[in-house]
């Protein structure tokens, strides 16, 4: 009798060979957002309290009345009428301000030596996810694998046959800003390292040296996750594959999986780490709204003009189709992506999945922790987690063997 890994790979190749000859894409017909959380706390004190103290400050620097009311009239227009027009309008400052692309923080990496970065026994190279779009990615080997000073000469098929060793293989989807080498994320690769796993993270499109000519958008960004899953997949044998997506990561590899689950590809476990429920509540709710928040249209003005340019992320209906294991962890701290809407998603799921699939786990963190919304790692439990989630994954094992 196959086991169970033996049968999973079967699987799989059967799946390979059917999905070859046209790769048709099944998705999901995404429907218009009913849910409008929104932040309880009013902010409009504080910004009536801005305007007072511009004024005073013009005031005590000599300014006339009358000279003090155009300057505050015309900072008023600027940002209730000038900055929102000018959001909705512009497609490009939606992108750039979903994904924060610019802010390349910390600079100077050199991506070719992640030894540099405090990361040895990391493989750098790079996969084509279209045409003319070229992603930089890293494979970080385990601990158990790992030897200081041999790796280094090995090519590119050694890398690739580790893969397929049998140790669970995380494929790491970061959020908007920076890159792969961002200080917290390094973090994550060695506490995964250290526990045994294989660690594959990129960058998508319009990050680091990821085709930085081309600004990511949703489709765009979840084809390059695509390419990676896709490598992965090919190489992972009965390696346990499992997704982990950080902010709006999360959204990109729900989006992404849901894609897989539809198709019939799925990996063995989906890791959401601070996500929130669809980019319209996270757009209300976060700190850089709090300016227009409670202004009439802002809707209209923020949140409707992203589903039509590309940037409409809604991880809720997306985890309807997603019938693998599934764990959320949030920190009630997380001022970026509140800890509500990481609930609402959970909450969704529960209301909408059927209760025959594989559960979602919830996993929160109190504020006193001071994890936030990018400290996780540090919690001393999560390593327990994780092996707790990857035990539920091998439970899944749903393969259409038709």
């Amino acid at each position: 009798m196959p086991n169970l890994r033996e049968k999973l790979a079967n699987g799989r190749e059967k799946l390979s060979t059917k999905m070859a000859a046209g790769k048709e894409k099944v998705k999901l017909k995404v429907r218009v957002v009913s849910s409008k959380i929104r932040e309880e706390w009013s902010w409009a004190g504080t910004r009536r309290a801005g305007f007072v103290l511009i004024a005073v400050y013009l005031l005590s620097k000599g300014w006339s009345f009358y000279s003090v009311i155009q300057a505050v009239i015309g900072l008023a227009t600027l940002l209730f009428i000038g900055l929102p027009f000018l959001f909705k309008f512009t497609p490009a400052i939606q992108r750039n301000l979903v994904f924060l692309p610019f802010v390349r923080m910390p600079k100077n990496i050199n991506f070719s030596k992640p030894a540099d970065e405090g990361l040895p026994g990391t493989r750098n190279f790079y996969i084509q996810s279209e045409s003319g779009v070229s992603i930089g990615v890293w494979h970080v080997l385990p601990q158990g694998l790992w030897q200081e000073g041999f790796l280094e000469e090995q090519g590119d098929d050694w890398w690739e046959d580790q893969l397929r060793d049998n140790r669970t293989v995380v494929l790491y989807l970061h959020g908007n800003t920076a890159h792969r080498a961002g200080d917290h994320r390094k973090e994550l690769y060695r506490l995964l390292r250290s526990m045994d796993y294989h660690v594959i993270a990129f960058d998508y499109r319009g990050y680091a040296d990821s085709s930085t000519h081309i600004a990511p958008t949703e489709s765009g960004v979840v084809a390059d996750a695509r390419a990676v899953y896709d490598y992965c997949r090919d190489r992972v044998g009965t390696s346990r594959l499992i997704v982990w997506g950080h902010s709006l990561g999360t959204a990109i590899s729900s989006h992404l999986v849901a894609d897989l689950c539809l198709q019939d590809q799925r990996p063995c476990g989906l890791v959401l780490e601070s996500p929130f429920n669809n980019i319209f509540d996270e757009v209300r709710n976060h700190p850089m709204a709090w300016v227009w928040r409670k202004m009439p249209w802002f809707d209209w003005f923020f949140t409707k003009p992203l589903a039509q340019n590309d940037v409409g992320f809604v991880s809720d209906q997306r985890v309807e189709v997603i019938d693998i294991p599934i764990l959320i962890l949030h920190a009630e701290d997380d001022l970026v992506v509140p800890f509500k809407l990481g609930k609402a998603l959970y909450d969704h799921g529960v209301e909408k999945r059927p209760s025959s699939w594989p559960p979602i786990t919830w996993k929160e963190f109190g504020g006193h922790h001071l994890y936030a919304h990018k400290y996780i790692y540090t919690a001393p439990e999560l390593p327990n987690i994780v092996r707790e989630f990857e035990v539920k994954c091998d439970l899944k094992t749903d393969i259409d063997d038709q």
